[in-house]
């Protein structure tokens, strides 16, 4: 889907400001993200790789924005550039603003663990000018980001995230991953009081839910927050992990929407991140006892009525 730009209103750009500084695993990376700033107006560094990065970032004082685009899966300088983005985004000096494949968000996240930083994941150009225009924005020692009172980067989030609905495959995969089970310690095993699922139950609803997408336009069904409860009470019940990048496909919308859902769900103690203990490069999604719980009795409430 080709989307014009040349009728979008940039005029919020201000050429003053310091520069973007963008960074790329490689050169198509590295060209892709200087093209997406400068057609925002802004000022750019000479494009880096992760390494130069890492000492441009010890002698640059003044930025607008930190861009890293990635094209490959983390190498040794890519996990200690993500290392540091994350200590800048917590100093709210600048905005960074990470773009990566769904195949390298696992390992992203690890680096990142919990900073607050803007994820695209398989962006489009859309995506990218909207992403800058909120990573701009004046940064504030202590506090979030306001970004609700800039109406062109409010229109440009909102016309973004509609045109990767739009855009996005209709097809998703189903369900959990095949990696290793739980293991008693981090399950949420239903208690006297709660009521079990079956497993092929929630595969019936999920399947379902699936199908709309064969008889109807698939944006009109866009529901990730239950998508992905759904995908996650199944994990439970079968005894899987779930990664972030499995999740982000079970939401049923464009990746980077799924990673907002999840940080949302997360920070609000519905769901609970967790360290693969055997695998450092990976993380796990699993649903709060709490939220699991909930669900449980939801489904006994009104059984196979909740498709």
């Amino acid at each position: 889907m080709t989307v014009a730009t040349s009728a979008l209103d940039y005029s919020y750009a201000q050429p003053s400001r310091a520069p973007i500084m963008v960074v790329g695993d490689t050169i198509a990376a590295r060209q892709r993200a200087r093209h997406a700033a400068e057609m925002s107006g802004f000022v750019t560094l000479s494009d880096l790789s992760p390494a130069e990065a890492i000492d441009a970032l010890e002698e640059r004082a003044t930025l607008s924005a930190l861009w890293i685009e990635l094209d490959e899966a983390p190498t040794s300088p890519v996990r200690r550039l993500l290392e540091r983005a994350g200590r800048e985004a917590a100093r709210k000096k600048f905005g960074v603003v990470i773009a990566t494949r769904l195949e390298q968000i696992d390992d992203v996240l690890c680096d990142l663990a919990d900073a607050d930083v803007d994820l695209l994941v398989n962006a489009d150009e859309m995506e990218r000018l909207a992403a800058i225009s909120l990573a701009v924005q004046p940064q504030h020692a202590g506090s979030a980001r306001d970004v609700a009172s800039d109406a062109s980067a409010a229109r440009l989030r909102q016309l973004s995230e509609e045109v990767s609905r739009i855009a996005s495959t209709l097809a998703r995969l189903s369900t959990a991953s095949a990696g290793p089970p739980l293991s008693p310690a981090t399950m949420a095993p239903p208690r006297d009081d709660v009521p079990n699922i079956s497993a092929e139950e929630l595969r019936t609803m999920i399947r379902a839910r699936r199908l709309r997408s064969t008889f109807l336009p698939a944006d009109l069904f866009a529901d990730p927050a239950w998508d992905m409860l759904l995908d996650l009470l199944q994990a439970e019940v079968v005894q899987h992990r779930v990664p972030v990048s499995s999740l982000c496909i079970a939401a049923a919308v464009p990746a980077t929407t799924a990673l907002r859902w999840i940080k949302s769900m997360t920070d609000r103690g519905l769901l609970i991140r967790r360290d693969d203990p055997h695998d450092g490069r990976r993380v796990f999604i699993e649903m709060a006892p709490a939220t699991s719980a909930g669900l449980r009795r939801y489904f006994q409430e009104v059984g196979m009525a909740a498709i």
